[in-house]
């Protein structure tokens, strides 16, 4: 086969359209690109819903839904899936994995019988809170992972920074490509924009968002106490929640009750939007947008609120920095300091000329043709497509 040859790629994910988290945009964007360039993609998931169709296209890309009775923490269990997998494995020539994942080992497994290879992209060291079940299914899913890394063709880290940490990937280093995650969002529509900041603001104050789920690893109880320093400039200020925050898998949102209750004229839970052009409109309103996470693997919604024009404070964790760092538009702050976020905001909104960049510079350094490129390269190196 030749180097213009369409590929046929497997994508195996837990979760897809229409669930909204980072994973299944990333895997959204580069797929669809991938169908317009002429390759086969399909992917195998879990049919998260029971109003779900279990086969399915969208937008040129199919989806195999499989029936998933059983969850474990944020995994689900497919009785189907080996016979599933290693049908679909035969009729493709790569597969791309999405780690943590805890089909990764069988996976592997199917397609080295199949003689197909695997690439992976690796999307953060799984972190879950204290308790003896959570470190079991922390242990059982980096032994899968474990697995994979010694066997697979190539694995994928959303940026160097956080490969040199990751504990996932430090091991298997000489197999890392670096490739940015896809970032696609279109032009924010003014009249809306205008309509939900005078739905936010309070008297007048700055509106600061917040776009993630309300878990203990993103630490949001860290920009509520951040109030008290901000209060002292904005005292009409308000923080407003783009994502879920009553989390089955854990208590973070019952354990922050007393917290939110104290700010409660200050804060607004919009729960999980539903579109990008809805995640457009919020960036848009935000005078600024605050991610105090303990943790981060890059997110993807710094880079949106950016294109957005909204600068970012961002806690100083490997891979989460990197687009502040590269692009400028905001500012860094120490890990779990609430007193650092809430005076860096009150500068980002005192000086927002300083940080605010034009679109074009950051899609300079944040490019979704680049990032398919590399990737289908990638795919046709596992392949064999190339000498």
């Amino acid at each position: 086969m030749g180097r213009t040859q369409p590929l046929k790629i497997l994508v195996a994910l837990q979760y897809y359209l229409p669930h909204r988290t980072g994973v299944p945009i990333h895997v959204q964007r580069v797929a669809e690109e991938l169908v317009r360039r002429g390759h086969d993609v399909t992917i195998l998931t879990a049919r998260h819903h029971i109003d779900l169709p279990r086969d399915e296209t969208i937008n040129g890309v199919r989806l195999v839904r499989l029936w998933a009775p059983i969850k474990i923490s944020r995994g689900m269990v497919m009785p189907a899936y080996p016979w599933a997998a290693w049908g679909l494995i035969r009729l493709h020539d790569v597969v791309w994995l999405h780690t943590p994942m805890l089909e990764t080992a069988l996976l592997t497994l199917l397609a080295g019988r199949a003689g197909k290879r695997v690439v992976a992209t690796h999307h953060g060291d799984l972190i879950l809170p204290p308790g003896f079940f959570n470190r079991f299914v922390r242990w059982f899913t980096f032994a899968n992972y474990r697995y994979m890394a010694q066997r697979a063709a190539r694995l994928i880290a959303y940026s160097q920074d956080y490969a040199d940490y990751s504990y996932y990937l430090g091991p298997f280093m000489d197999k890392v490509t670096v490739n940015y995650p896809p970032i696609q969002v279109p032009d924010p529509d003014p009249d809306r924009v205008a309509e939900l900041r005078a739905r936010w603001q309070r008297n007048g104050g700055p509106v600061i968002g917040y776009g993630g789920r309300f878990v203990l690893e993103k630490r949001p109880d860290l920009l509520i106490r951040a109030l008290e320093v901000i209060n002292r400039t904005y005292p009409h200020a308000r923080i407003v929640f783009a994502g879920e925050y009553d989390i089955k898998y854990e208590d973070t949102w019952e354990r922050n009750q007393a917290l939110i209750q104290r700010y409660e004229e200050q804060l607004v839970f919009l729960g999980k939007l539903e579109s990008m052009q809805a995640m457009a409109n919020f960036f848009a309103a935000c005078d600024v947008l605050a991610l105090p996470s303990d943790s981060e693997c890059f997110a993807l919604v710094q880079v949106e609120a950016m294109l957005c024009g909204t600068p970012v404070v961002m806690t100083d964790t490997p891979g989460g920095r990197v687009p502040v760092i590269e692009t400028g538009m905001g500012r860094i702050v120490p890990r779990g300091d609430w007193q650092a976020m809430g005076e860096a905001l009150v500068d980002v909104l005192g000086h927002p000329d300083q940080y605010i960049k034009p679109r074009d510079h950051i899609e300079r350094v944040f490019n979704l043709g680049e990032t398919v490129d590399r990737y289908e390269a990638e795919f046709r190196q596992a392949a064999s497509l190339i000498p």
